[in-house]
Formats: C-alpha cells, structure tokens, sequence
C-alpha cells in the first residue's frame, strides 16, 4: 500500500514533463511559423493601411451626403485616381524632366561630394572608411539586408495592392470572419478590438498624409528660395520619403545636399539646415498636433522596432516598423492593460 502513491507521483511526473516538452514544442513551432509568415503579414498589413485609407474618405463622404457605401467607396477609389492623374498631367512632365536630371546629374555631384570631402583631413577619413566599406562587401550586405523584399518589389506591390482592393471592397466579410475564430462570448470585445484598430490605424494615416504634404510643401518653398536645382523633385522625394520614420528624411536630405554641393558648399549648408528645419517643425508641431488623439509612442521604440523587424523583412519592416508598434500597442492595451486596470479597480 506505502508503494503505490510514489508510483502514482512517479507517474505525475512524467506526465508533467510531456506536457511541458509538448508546451515547448508548441511554442518553438509558432514562433518558426511566425517567423516564416512574417514578411507577408507586413505586406497583408500593408494592403490593409491602403484599405484603410479608401475606407476613410468612403466614410468621410457618407458622413457629409448620408449616400450608400458602395456609392461612396466608388468616389472615393476614382476620387483619389483622378486627383492622382491630375496632377500628373499638371506637373507630370516637370516631375519627370527634373527625375531625370537628377539621375543623371547624381555620378557628377558625387564627384563633386568627394573632392570636396578630400580638401580636409576629415573628409579624407570619411572618403577612407567608405571606401574600405565598400572593398569589404560589408556596405552591400548591409544594404542587401535591409532593402530586400517578399516577392520582389513588383511581387510585393502586386500583393499589396489586391489586399488592399478586397479589403476595401468587402471589409466587413474579412472582420466577420476573424470574429467566428472567437468564442461568442468574447465576440462583442473582439469586435471592440478591431473597431479600435481600424480607428487607430486610420487616425495615425491621416496624420502621416498630412504631414508628407506639410513635408512636401515647406520643402519646396524652401529649396526654391534657395535657388536649388531641380527643387521640386527633390521635394517630392522628401515628402514621400517623411513616410519613413527617422531614416526617411535622412536619405531624402542625402540628393539635395549632393545637388546643392555642386553650386558651392555654403548652399549645401543651408540645405542641411532646412531640412532639419523642416524636419523640427514636422516632429514637434505638426505631427503632434495632428495625431494629438492617437497613443503616443516614443521615438527610440519605433527606432528600435524599425531595426528589428527590418532583420527580418528588409525594406518593408523599415516602413511600417510604426503600424505596426500602434497595433501591437492597441492590442496589449485592450486586451492585457485595460482588463487588469479593470480587475484591480473592483478588486479595490
């Protein structure tokens, strides 16, 4: 009789052991599976930002008429198309003359960047280590690294763009679906959560479109002042490049200085200094202001998250590293934040 409850602790302890290796196992093949499928949910969330974005206008415009969606969402798609082809067909040639003086004025300009770099003693460091950089390879894998794709860039955009036109189509059919994975007592908080998503997502769009042009504008303004060529091509890479977090208008400042360092380096210097301006202002008043309502997150994580992801999905995490830091953020809020808040008040 004193033999059979160490038998049966024997057998609870192996039991525990399988059950914590199977655990284990679980776990490590997730993280595998989600490591495998991550560059295509970055490109499924890229597809949805589109989605959002016709969403947005579509339910803006049926606030304002009180019109069906489906007419709505129409206006809203051609809407953003001939706005598109309209400006194309105003500045469209311009653009592209200016696109390609620039590509071919960029060999000369480096050039110019390098002789002007090897008059000083530290220019000559600089030249130096870029130069061993570039012998070593190390400069190329970096560069490999971090600006590569899913499917290619065609492939990628592709994808993006037919996740984004069902989605925006036929959104409801998508969340439908996601709250039948959910038990039905949980279906009511899980609808909150994707309402709240879909609202953070489409607050943080409208800001970062707002404050491209803001970007796009002031940097016009102010390379024209300045007497830069090809001013407004290189205004529209900022703009479109402020989209980028922290490592966008870095590259974007990276042509204009060139350019301007072909006229004289005291021009180079007041285009530093305007796009750092720019940037200032972009940071610190227009952004804030704009997305004053959204959670805010601090720089150094989204810098941090841009590094991570990258190391995983290139070009892409570098990108959207800020979607998706608001959606993990959203989600650990409602999900773990909020319910313990709510726990420890009754409790209290």
């Amino acid at each position: 009789m004193a033999e059979e409850p160490k038998h049966d602790k024997k057998h609870s302890f192996v039991q525990k052991v399988w059950i914590t290796g199977g655990i284990f196992s679980l776990i490590t093949v997730l993280l595998l599976l989600f490591k495998a499928t991550f560059s295509v949910l970055i490109l499924l969330l890229a597809g949805t930002l589109i989605a959002v974005f016709f969403r947005g206008i579509s339910e803006f415009i049926k606030k304002k008429t009180g019109w069906k969606s489906g007419l709505t969402m129409t206006i809203s798609v051609l809407g953003t198309i001939l706005i598109i082809s309209g400006i194309i067909w105003l500045i469209g040639a311009e653009i592209q003359s200016q696109l390609s003086q620039l590509s071919k004025s960029l060999p000369s300009t480096f050039e110019n960047a390098r002789r002007y770099l090897n008059d000083s003693w530290v220019g000559q460091e600089i030249s130096e280590k870029i130069s061993m950089q570039r012998t070593n390879g190390k400069m190329v894998d970096i560069f490999s690294r971090f600006f590569r794709t899913t499917f290619g860039l065609l492939g990628d955009l592709y994808v993006i763009l037919l996740v984004g036109a069902y989605l925006s189509a036929t959104p409801f059919l998508y969340t439908k679906g996601i709250k039948k994975l959910v038990p039905p007592r949980r279906r009511g908080k899980a609808d909150e959560i994707l309402s709240h998503l879909g609202h953070g997502l489409q607050q943080w769009l409208t800001g970062k479109i707002f404050a491209m042009f803001v970007v796009f504008i002031l940097t016009a303004i102010g390379l024209k002042i300045i007497g830069v060529p090809m001013w407004l091509a290189l205004a529209i890479i900022a703009g479109f490049l402020n989209f980028i977090p922290n490592f966008g208008p870095l590259i974007a400042m990276v042509p204009a200085v060139l350019v301007a360092l072909s006229q004289d380096p005291q021009t180079a210097l007041i285009v530093v200094a305007l796009y750092l301006l720019v940037q200032f202002l972009e940071s610190n008043l227009i952004t804030p202001k704009v997305q004053q309502h959204l959670i805010s997150i601090p720089p150094a994580l989204i810098i941090s998250a841009q590094l991570i992801v990258a190391i995983f999905t290139g070009i892409w995490g570098i990108i959207l590293a800020t979607p998706i830091m608001l959606v993990v953020i959203i989600l650990v809020q409602d999900l773990y934040v909020k319910p313990m808040e709510n726990k420890n008040h009754h409790s209290g």
